[in-house]
């Protein structure tokens, strides 16, 4: 909160007690990467995109657990093979325990047993955009007075067909065990009933997370019994997204009700310049092997005509922009998010425009490190399909047809 100037402490023991508020808890530290030892623009791409290693993962070596999913999900330490460097143990005078699906095991370091999380999976099924235009609102089914509002068919910001989620109790075993089969033809079926004529072989990616359900059955916003400055934020599941900013303020009444001091900070600015700019078709693009259109990582102009990913049209610039950032960005898993390098059609395909490797190459460059020092994205992750890039597999693509016909 401090960082981002929301708020302005009143003293110097306040910025520490605040700065500890919002650190998350964390037995094992990543690797961060050296800021000060940054060089940019002083590799040629090409040549880096040249050393890229091959994709990150395969069968269960790229598989994410229950546990994983806890603790970072596809860039957690176990699938990105990652290293703990040193331990680390936090004090602070006031602590938001927001842990998500760790939340009861961080309560329970301060001896509060009051509630345990009990995870559900949510499995989706991403189609291509094609798709997208069978969906202009959110289309829901009757909702379960157990399970909730059940699995829909929705159009993506980005003009992709999602469906999903399911809710797999990770307590129920018969929902725990299902077969990725079974998985794809529960959303698949489901998702029939309410839109019959979308292309189940236009799937492009599948993937899955888990939401942190209580004990209660409800959201926990609230201090906890064994120590008022020690303050829940747990079991957030659906609709916790759209309710964040409420809860965020709910909490900071709570945090000054412990006694702690947080005056707004009168400098503060809400807006943030855009990462990711619209684009009119391809005016203005370039695209072509790693070499041809790259910059030096100064040209801006350059940056902005040269495609990265040519699925979602993302330019360098944008990669850049995102890594420039105050927030440190080593992987290309954290790049997909704030630009959707690699969320196209072909999913990062090495054989077609290799977009995981020039995102890598421009993480190292900006970064000062090696390529191999980059994380990239694992397979399956999370995912029920049996291929990274299922638009080439056939036999995947008609049992996906096969499984929403059935039933």
């Amino acid at each position: 909160l401090v960082r981002f100037g929301l708020l302005e402490p009143s003293s110097k023991d306040d910025t520490k007690m605040v700065m500890t508020i919002v650190a998350f808890i964390s037995t094992a530290l990543v690797l961060f990467l050296p800021v000060g030892k940054r060089r940019r623009g002083t590799s040629v791409l090409k040549d880096i995109v040249a050393k890229c290693p091959p994709p990150v993962g395969s069968g269960d070596d790229g598989k994410v657990t229950l546990k994983d999913m806890f603790q970072g999900g596809s860039g957690s330490k176990t699938v990105q093979h990652g290293a703990t460097v040193a331990l680390e143990s936090v004090k602070a005078k006031y602590v938001i325990n927001c842990a998500g699906s760790y939340s009861d095991q961080i309560a329970r370091m301060i001896g509060d047993d009051s509630f345990y999380i009990k995870p559900r999976l949510g499995d989706y099924i991403l189609l291509n955009r094609n798709q997208g235009h069978l969906a202009h609102s959110t289309i829901f089914p009757c909702p379960d007075p157990v399970l909730g509002k059940g699995v829909l068919v929705q159009q993506t910001l980005w003009g992709n067909l999602i469906l999903g989620p399911t809710a797999r109790d990770m307590h129920n075993k018969e929902t725990r065990d299902m077969s990725n089969e079974s998985i794809q033809e529960y959303i698949l079926s489901k998702c029939k009933q309410l839109c019959p004529y979308f292309d189940a072989k236009e799937a492009i990616h599948g993937f899955c997370g888990a939401r942190s359900k209580s004990s209660r059955g409800d959201w926990i916003i609230e201090p906890s019994s064994k120590d008022a400055n020690f303050i829940h934020v747990a079991g957030i599941d659906s609709p916790g997204l759209a309710g964040s900013p409420a809860i965020s303020l709910y909490v900071v009444e709570l945090m000054q009700k412990a006694g702690l001091k947080m005056p707004p900070n009168i400098n503060f600015n809400p807006n943030r310049a855009p990462i990711i700019t619209p684009k009119v078709g391809l005016r203005g693009l370039k695209m072509g092997p790693p070499g041809k259109n790259d910059s030096d990582g100064k040209d801006e102009a350059a940056m902005a005509k040269n495609v990265i990913c040519k699925c979602e049209k993302v330019t360098e610039l944008e990669v850049v922009r995102a890594l420039r950032r105050s927030l440190p960005i080593d992987s290309t898993q954290g790049i997909r998010k704030r630009t959707r390098a690699g969320m196209g059609h072909c999913q990062g395909d090495a054989e077609n425009y290799d977009c995981e490797c020039r995102v890598r190459a421009i993480i190292s460059r900006e970064n000062g490190v090696s390529i191999e020092e980059t994380g990239g994205r694992p397979w399956p992750a999370t995912s029920t399909l049996s291929q990274r890039w299922v638009y080439k597999d056939d036999m995947q693509k008609e049992g996906l047809e096969k499984r929403m016909n059935n039933n």
